[in-house]
């Protein structure tokens, strides 16, 4: 299967827009943008891929953070001393973030909003003395808790949800990044099965491809299929398999 981001399906589209939106911002302290959406819809793939090309420093937040853990780790990803006095290595990191106008990612944001959000608070003073764009990434329900806290809610320019991939989507993923060509019937079995979740379409498509060359040919058709898993229901404890007919 290539290596590939691909960059023509909906969710990365309404990230870009997001992007853009925070970029042309009124007001220069609203300089965060929140990503939100249910796991498996490619959040984290694509901020990931977003901080690699344009040289943003990428945190995933843990749940043990403090605000002196959080700006420790961050001076360690900007490659800076992180050793001294909190205000020290704030100072140090706002430096750099500043100069350089780096962008900050924040995955898994969910974490730090524990202990009244220290840890956010403490990135909004870096956003404010900066002006440098911050993402914060986290599930559906982060935005109502962000919310809670005007202090951090009212520097959010942009909120983007990400959605399950639709069959067009899916079919793009299929296009790209698989090495055999799959079939429309069997795009829409994948579809099907994976509700549109980014991480099962991916299982799917290396499934079929494997499969398919393993067979010797360049194509695969859902009936092709026939008797394989291609992906799991994991609620029900089992896998999806395709039946000779086409049905689960």
């Amino acid at each position: 299967m290539r290596k590939l981001f691909v960059k023509t399906i909906k969710n990365y589209e309404r990230f870009r827009t997001g992007i853009s939106a925070t970029e042309s911002r009124g007001a220069a302290e609203a300089s965060m943008m929140l990503v939100t959406g249910e796991a498996g819809f490619g959040k984290s793939q694509t901020v990931d891929y977003w901080a690699v090309q344009n040289s943003a420093a990428y945190l995933r937040a843990k749940v043990e953070w403090t605000p002196h853990y959080f700006m420790s780790e961050l001076a360690e990803t900007l490659k800076i001393d992180s050793r001294g006095r909190a205000k020290d290595v704030f100072a140090r990191i706002a430096g750099v973030l500043g100069s350089q106008q780096i962008p900050l990612v924040i995955d898994e944001v969910e974490h730090c909003l524990i202990n009244g959000a220290k840890v956010l608070e403490a990135v909004r003073d870096l956003s404010d003395l900066t002006e440098v764009m911050v993402i914060l990434v986290g599930m559906e329900q982060v935005q109502a808790k962000i919310a809670r806290h005007a202090q951090i809610s009212s520097r959010i320019a942009k909120v983007v949800e990400f959605k399950p991939a639709n069959l067009e989507d899916v079919a793009e993923f299929c296009q790209q990044l698989a090495e055999v060509d799959i079939a429309p019937d069997l795009v829409a079995e994948i579809h099907r099965q994976s509700g549109g979740r980014v991480r099962e379409i991916l299982n799917a498509i290396a499934t079929v491809e494997r499969t398919t060359l393993r067979n010797g040919a360049a194509t695969a058709v859902l009936a092709d299929m026939a008797g394989q898993t291609l992906t799991h229901d994991w609620q029900a404890r089992r896998p999806r398999v395709i039946r000779a007919a086409g049905g689960r």
